[in-house]
């Protein structure tokens, strides 16, 4: 559970982290000019997707009650997050396949936090509805065991036959 929580107060800083690391990776490891080019656009890109990430995992109402991340948000994004770094290292050999991993692991990520939320934020099956669209909750089931609680008043409602 402290993963998860860690991994839920980190994503906020990684909005700003992670597309500075570009910026600071293009610098240290000696990327050519080019190579100035794809971060100028892909560190408005990495910031805008973490900060949609971020309030769409934030939106759902198990995240901000436990804090926590789900482990599905945790396994796609921290991947999401490993493969940016990796982009900050710019090893010629091998950055045009990890940018479009990269790409596809960003989007699978945002595709899934939706999915989450989507699933959440649906109405739950307590809720019936009549023909005519009116809401209503169905009575309880009847005990099995025939048990009554004495302190529990059960009002039947009696319906007039219908004409």
């Amino acid at each position: 559970m402290w993963v998860r929580q860690a991994f839920f107060r980190w994503l906020i800083p990684a909005a700003v982290v992670l597309p500075l690391w570009l910026v600071v990776g293009w610098i240290v490891f000696g990327a050519n000019p080019w190579a100035l080019l794809w971060v100028l656009v892909s560190a408005p890109i990495v910031f805008i997707g973490q900060i949609v990430l971020t309030l769409l995992i934030r939106a759902r109402g198990t995240v901000r009650t436990d804090r926590a991340v789900s482990w599905t948000d945790l396994g796609v994004i921290g991947a999401w997050h490993v493969l940016i770094i990796a982009l900050g290292v710019f090893d010629g050999r091998w950055w045009w396949p990890t940018l479009a991993v990269t790409v596809a692991v960003g989007v699978a990520a945002f595709c899934t936090s939706l999915s989450q939320l989507w699933r959440e934020a649906r109405p739950s099956s307590f809720l019936l509805r009549t023909s005519d669209g009116v809401g209503y909750i169905p009575p309880a089931p009847e005990p099995a065991s025939g048990r009554v609680d004495p302190d529990v008043l059960i009002v039947r409602e009696n319906r007039p036959p219908t004409p």
